[in-house]
């Protein structure tokens, strides 16, 4: 049975809380089964579970600030989609800007907190119904 973009978008949404920039880029291929597959697994991982999706999701997002991983920010969204609070979101944050000074090789605490502040600058604006961004697309060039 075929499925549209539409409804693996949807598909994964509900599993996922979003839809992740690369996954939608396959669905609007028409590429829907793999996408929805990693939806489940993204489930199987994220899920409530012994600790609950919301601090699932702000743990990615601490490690996202610690390492200075722009992609991994974008979990501010389904944390505050599975019920995290602001002062929820700032503490994770806050654990990841330290996290930085203390990573082997890693950033370092002022480094991690320009990702804290984009991080902060994400729920503000997805809380608000507003256009954000957590990464800038890549420009392909030849």
């Amino acid at each position: 049975m075929a499925v549209t973009t539409e409804e693996a978008n949807a598909y994964i949404k509900e599993r996922a809380f979003f839809v992740p920039r690369f996954l939608g880029t396959l669905t609007a291929a028409g590429v829907t089964e793999g996408p929805m597959r990693f939806a489940d697994y993204y489930t199987t991982v994220f899920g409530d579970g012994a600790i609950p999706r919301r601090l699932k999701e702000l743990m990615f997002v601490a490690i996202g600030v610690s390492y200075r991983s722009p992609a991994c920010l974008v979990h501010v969204i389904p944390a505050i989609e599975a019920g995290a609070s602001d002062g929820e979101i700032f503490e994770a944050i806050n654990v990841g800007v330290n996290a930085a000074g203390f990573v082997p090789g890693g950033p370092g605490i002022p480094y991690a907190f320009q990702y804290a502040v984009k991080v902060l600058e994400i729920a503000s604006k997805y809380r608000k119904g507003e256009p954000w961004e957590y990464v800038q697309p890549a420009e392909f060039k030849m």
